[in-house]
């Protein structure tokens, strides 16, 4: 055979192996990139929930009543319909300004269908059948509102959370607690944000 002949048949040998190589490494390339953007990354899902509140804009101010220099009621909490395979909703309010992440307020077993919290639902009575609450950072269970020291405004993030399961823990449990509960179980998140500045400060 001609080594020039044998030289393209080589060539074209080589360049047939390298394309197949190629695609075969762009699939599994684009596999593993679909099951990233499909996965939860660090225990959070890619859906997210819309959540708002008729007590406060997002990104507005808190009503003092929802404080601890007004009534400390619970501030209504409203979000879109859960996602297919919801089996419960959960609530955690905390202040990622307070020097240890101060948790406000922690709710699980929310029925999937419900699509709110009432104003003052905490510990008077008006939580959805089944929902159960647990302690806050002030040291008793149910809601405990914004009362941040002297000084800059804290920022309170209300996320409601879509879970695939029924939490299995007492009343009374903490958010520590919830979060390794729902950890792997997460389905859809969502979170609304408000500020909070003592009166005359």
């Amino acid at each position: 055979m001609n080594p020039e002949h044998q030289e393209n048949r080589t060539f074209r040998g080589m360049t047939r192996i390298t394309f197949i190589a190629t695609v075969f490494l762009l699939t599994l390339l684009t596999g593993m990139l679909y099951r990233q953007l499909s996965q939860p990354v660090d225990g959070q899902p890619r859906s997210t929930l819309w959540v708002s509140s008729t007590s406060f804009t997002s990104g507005g101010e808190i009503p003092s009543q929802y404080t601890c220099e007004g009534a400390d009621v619970s501030p209504q909490l409203g979000w879109q319909a859960a996602p297919a395979g919801t089996k419960s909703l959960a609530v955690v309010m905390h202040d990622p300004d307070a020097p240890a992440d101060f948790t406000h307020w922690v709710v699980w077993n929310i029925a999937p269908g419900a699509r709110e919290l009432a104003v003052g639902a905490s510990g008077r009575g008006g939580m959805p059948p089944g929902a159960r609450e647990g302690s806050n950072d002030f040291g008793h269970p149910g809601y405990g509102g914004p009362c941040p020291p002297p000084g800059k405004p804290h920022r309170y993030n209300f996320r409601v959370y879509a879970l695939d399961i029924l939490v299995n823990l007492p009343a009374g449990a903490t958010r520590r607690e919830l979060e390794a509960a729902m950890s792997g179980h997460l389905i859809a998140v969502g979170q609304l944000v408000g500020i909070y500045r003592r009166a005359g400060q």
